[in-house]
């Protein structure tokens, strides 16, 4: 399959990494990484997918989480790294592990991935789960795809496509909890935090 990056949503990560990441340590989504720590079990192993500067990660290390972080971002990397993360540079076509984690969090990253891509990548994450383990997405909600003023390409997915693409991959049925927030770009829209058992 082709690659699953966004050239330009890249280089603006890449561009602005310190002002991201200063950005997202204030206005991420707690409440949904509280809700996936309980889930994990004591010394439990997950991986941070599009971890970004770092924050969920260090919480989850914080948490005694033994954690793989990645980012398609080498700006962002380098700014989880700063933060004491020990984040790699990776895409999402390339996790490979099996049965390897208890939990995976793809905290509003997998948004910015093709809708022709998913399948794979829902895949590659079922594969990489151990059985029970608990997957969480933050998407935003809707229908289509566009670029944010900052250039960045957003794919929007619905309650009733996104459950189609999860029970594809082998995953349960998803809890979504909504709500409408403000993003980096200062534009407010609909969001979801989806947690679901593979």
């Amino acid at each position: 399959m082709s690659g699953t990056a966004d050239a330009a949503t890249l280089a603006v990560y890449d561009r602005d990494a310190p002002a991201y990441a200063e950005w997202s340590a204030a206005a991420s989504p707690r409440t949904a990484l509280r809700v996936f720590l309980a889930r994990m079990p004591e010394g439990g192993a997950a991986l941070d997918l599009g971890c970004g500067a770092g924050w969920a990660a260090a919480e989850m290390i914080a948490a005694g989480l033994r954690v793989r972080a990645v980012d398609g971002s080498a700006g962002l990397v380098a700014e989880a790294r700063a933060r004491g993360v020990p984040a790699e540079v990776a895409r999402f076509e390339e996790i490979e592990e099996r049965d390897a984690y208890d939990g995976v969090w793809a905290s509003f990253s997998l948004l910015h991935a093709p809708r022709e891509a998913m399948p794979d990548i829902l895949a590659r994450l079922r594969r990489a789960l151990k059985p029970g383990g608990t997957l969480h997405l933050g998407l935003k909600e809707g229908e289509g795809e566009r670029r944010d003023a900052l250039g960045r390409r957003y794919v929007y997915w619905s309650e009733a496509s996104l459950t189609e693409a999860l029970t594809a991959a082998g995953f349960g049925a998803p809890v979504i909890t909504r709500e409408t927030a403000t993003g980096w770009d200062g534009a407010e829209e609909g969001m979801m935090d989806v947690f679901v058992d593979g």
